[in-house]
């Protein structure tokens, strides 16, 4: 049956049968019930909004490859890339410190961390742009950092599909 039919039954057309009628008696309802109700409820409702936050904070945090406690220093809209220039300097100290590092390892490494300082420096002041300039900035950062990964991981001995070693 079509919205004119119904409306023509003495119905509303609406398929979720809420009206402004019933809306208004709803909210009367809920001004007398949530009151009386919430006194009782409202501990429970604390925990379970924590417990809901400490559930989201975790998939957050192992989401950007992180520590729970780590998550406030990856906050903002460039988190995500923060976290990854972190796990990118990581990388770049590990190959620093292998036993096969070359000269021209370390050297890379040397460079590869000033590009990094400023990879993280231009994500920092792009939470202040408008939002087609940053986005505009941390794409040239990500691909700046694909980059270094790359190579940090061609350096380790990691060669991507495809990729002759």
């Amino acid at each position: 049956m079509g919205r004119r039919a119904k409306r023509a039954h003495g119905g509303t057309g609406d398929d979720t049968g809420i009206t402004p009628k019933r809306a208004k008696n709803a909210v009367k309802v809920a001004k007398v019930v949530v009151p009386a109700a919430v006194p009782a409820l409202a501990p429970l409702l604390v925990r379970a909004a924590g417990a809901l936050r400490e559930a989201y904070d975790r998939q957050h945090a192992r989401r950007l490859g992180i520590d729970v406690a780590q998550l406030p220093e990856y906050s903002g809209r460039g988190g995500m890339l923060l976290a990854r220039i972190a796990g990118a300097a990581d990388g770049l100290t590990q190959l620093a410190n292998a036993s096969r590092a070359t000269a021209d390892d370390r050297e890379f490494v040397t460079r590869s961390r000033g590009t990094l300082e400023q990879l993280t420096a231009s994500v920092r002041a792009a939470e202040r742009m408008p939002a087609a300039r940053r986005k505009a900035a941390h794409r040239a950062v990500g691909a700046e950092l694909d980059t270094v990964e790359t190579e940090v991981l061609r350096r380790l001995g990691i060669h991507a599909p495809g990729e002759a070693p």
